[in-house]
């Protein structure tokens, strides 16, 4: 993993980088491998360019669900023909936009790190995914800062879908993945990973798994408590808002079309699309010295743990913001409790409720 990489992976544990480490793993990984992952799956690929695991799908299926249905994505066509009883998801938040729709995966990425043996119990005790989840302990198939998924555990897991729409996985990394299972990839209009709104992302994995209408109402209900709360604090509106991070001693903005810009902007904010410019193309830049005035608008997210916050409120060129000094910037920790940060950079079916209730009640 080259040091751009790296630096990516470990900014804030809330995102992943745009780069491409997993060709290494698909190229290195030959079909023999798979072994008993070359299983026909609960559909098909057309390419156009523990215990606990066990048993996490067999709770509840897409039974209830219209099948076959056909998916277009980035990386070709996937039909699923039945409702899918094990899933893997390969995405970062694709766990919990699946359990939204009650299903449990087999296997999930595990975003947010933990120590040795304690993967991945802060991924399933999130406030708004712990009940979902209940006991169960999903197959952790790769962890945030790994430089590809682990090819063998998702074959040894037997799934019949793979979904990896959250996702930075590659051409060479998508044919792996289909050979064990069919895999449904992001958004056919996805330019880059990690781009498309959250809402095209739920549709998405909702259509994948059956519940297309279901899907819908999802996402009209989380946009009415935008709307709702947009309506309920026309204060919000012609303000300039950024959402910014603490990251190896710089300040980090993150742009308008990453999730949590659009959160903000949701919420009737403007975003701050300097830091766009800045960014070329990525989700956040990091600001030298003299840009980050960039970052003195009207109201301030700062998404960190305790620590990072403490280093940043120590930053000179920071504290001398007048958004600062005005009492115009609004703390959040991350993987912390209350977790409001992680929740707000998911995005998902399960947090956004939880993210725009907290990001409200922060701004007041």
């Amino acid at each position: 993993m080259d040091s751009a990489t790296a630096r990516d992976l470990r900014m804030l544990l809330l995102r992943t980088t745009r780069t491409k480490p997993w060709r290494r793993w698909a190229a290195a990984l030959s079909a023999a491998t798979l072994g008993v992952g070359l299983l026909a799956g609960c559909g098909s690929d057309s390419d156009d360019s523990n215990d606990s695991a066990d048993n996490a799908g067999n709770d509840t299926s897409a039974a209830a669900g219209a099948f076959p249905v056909t998916v277009e994505h980035a990386f070709g066509t996937t039909k699923v023909t039945e409702a899918p009883e094990r899933v893997v998801t390969v995405g970062y938040t694709d766990d919990q936009t699946v359990l939204a729709f009650g299903i449990k995966p087999v296997g999930m990425v595990d975003q947010y790190p933990n120590p040795a043996g304690q993967s991945p119990d802060i991924n399933t005790q999130w406030p708004w995914v712990k009940e979902k989840w209940g006991d169960t302990k999903p197959e952790v198939v790769m962890k945030n800062g790994d430089s590809g998924p682990n090819f063998e555990k998702i074959a040894a897991l037997r799934p019949d879908l793979i979904i990896a729409v959250y996702s930075e996985i590659d051409q060479a990394a998508y044919d792996k993945l289909s050979k064990i299972a069919p895999t449904v990839g992001r958004t056919k209009a996805e330019k880059e990973p990690f781009s498309a709104p959250w809402q095209d992302n739920a549709l998405h994995i909702a259509k994948t798994l059956g519940k297309a209408e279901e899907g819908e109402k999802m996402v009209a209900d989380i946009q009415g408590k935008l709307d709702t709360a947009k309506k309920a604090h026309p204060e919000f509106a012609g303000r300039t808002a950024v959402v910014l991070s603490w990251y190896e001693d710089a300040v980090a903005p993150f742009t308008s079309t990453d999730v949590r810009g659009r959160l903000v902007t949701g919420l009737g904010y403007t975003y701050q699309t300097e830091i766009d410019k800045v960014a070329d193309g990525n989700f956040y830049t990091t600001l030298s010295p003299e840009r980050v005035d960039l970052v003195d608008v009207d109201r301030v997210f700062v998404i960190n743990d305790k620590a990072d916050q403490d280093a940043l409120k120590k930053f000179e060129l920071f504290t001398n913001l007048d958004a600062v000094k005005n009492g115009k910037v609004s703390y959040l920790l991350d993987s912390e409790g209350p977790a409001v940060g992680a929740a707000i950079s998911q995005g998902t079916l399960l947090s956004m409720p939880y993210a725009i209730d907290e990001l409200v009640k922060s701004a007041g």
